[in-house]
């Protein structure tokens, strides 16, 4: 033990590291220091015998000799590795036991994540960003700490506001782990009406699969028949409309607009754009595109037009704009709206 702890600090700690212990965190504002056994919670109440902040660097510096034999400190031993994994041959439950929040960090990084030391992380540190990394990983999205984890997500993501960037990568570590339920994913999809850059993880990630789809254009039944032909020979144009005019295409062209309607940040339009550009293009031969339509279709010009238009959409054209300028909200929206008003009009075509 360190002589310069006070003797009942002392004497509490020297009792509580001669268990089982799974994590350590310390309530720097309360003075108090808070352990997950094998049997439950414990806390000790700190008494310190000098200045605050030199004190509970002692105890960092003994909780980090005992767990790591390391009697400098955890600083001094993480100065060997980095936030992206670097962790090999270390005991990543040992780093747990520290007392200290970048400890806890660098688990959460780490590729050896399993559910357990999540469960044990998530005790120590339970932020939105740990719960972001942690069911990035297979192995924490797959277990009990998959569903934990993703309903914490769910029930904070209204907090992150105008964290744009936050939102969605929040939402796209829900719909990639597929730990939320059902009920969550139309819950944030919902959310799109309110703060449009809700839509935009998922139009990334589950354009086929959106959330409380609407019905499938009017004419989609009609115009899949007419083009029957051109379709089964795999017509990049025609395969776009039908994408487009089906109940997925309607749903994901809806959020699409919207959120090219009034977009907060140049990230939100750029993957907006790449994302339209990836669901109307994805698998198509663009080689047969030069090959004559039969003069049945021609009553569908603009519409193929507009599909054609939309599946080479990305972000190429904004990318010159953003370069020049930082700006965002409505004087952003204003320098785009040579890029943006052509695809809203070609969405527009295809659901009206």
């Amino acid at each position: 033990m360190s002589d310069g702890l006070s003797p009942e600090d002392n004497f509490r700690l020297q009792v509580l590291l001669a268990q089982d212990l799974k994590a350590i965190r310390i309530d720097e504002s309360n003075l108090t220091l808070h352990a997950l056994t094998d049997k439950g919670e414990a806390s000790i109440p700190l008494c310190p015998n000098c200045r605050e902040d030199k004190y509970l660097r002692q105890i960092r510096e003994l909780l980090s000799g005992h767990a790591l034999g390391s009697p400098g400190g955890y600083p001094v031993f993480l100065t060997r590795w980095t936030r992206h994994g670097q962790m090999a041959g270390v005991n990543l439950g040992k780093l747990l036991l520290t007392g200290e929040p970048e400890a806890v960090v660098a688990v959460v990084h780490s590729p050896g994540l399993t559910d357990e030391l999540a469960r044990h992380a998530w005790w120590t540190q339970p932020t939105i960003e740990n719960a972001r990394l942690m069911l990035s990983r297979d192995a924490v999205a797959c277990g009990p700490m998959g569903r934990v984890l993703a309903d914490f997500l769910v029930e904070h993501l209204p907090f992150l506001q105008d964290d744009h960037l936050g939102i969605i990568d929040t939402i796209a570590v829900l719909i990639h782990s597929r730990a939320a339920t059902p009920a969550g994913l139309e819950t944030m999809w919902k959310w799109g009406r309110r703060s449009n850059t809700h839509y935009v993880a998922f139009l990334e990630m589950a354009a086929g699969n959106l959330p409380l789809p609407l019905a499938a254009h009017t004419r989609h039944a009609v115009t899949s028949a007419d083009l029957a032909d051109i379709l089964a020979a795999g017509h990049p144009a025609a395969v776009a409309l039908e994408r487009a005019l089906s109940s997925q295409g309607q749903t994901f062209l809806d959020a699409a607009g919207e959120v090219l309607e009034r977009p907060e940040t140049q990230e939100v339009v750029s993957r907006t754009l790449n994302a339209i550009g990836r669901y109307f293009s994805a698998g198509l031969d663009w080689n047969q595109l030069d090959q004559p339509l039969s003069d049945a279709c021609q009553r569908y010009a603009s519409k193929l037009e507009a599909a054609v238009r939309l599946a080479h959409c990305n972000d190429s054209e904004v990318k010159t704009i953003f370069a020049r300028s930082t700006a965002i909200g409505s004087l952003m929206r204003r320098k785009i709206e040579p890029v943006i008003t052509p695809v809203l009009h070609h969405i527009a075509e295809l659901r009206g």
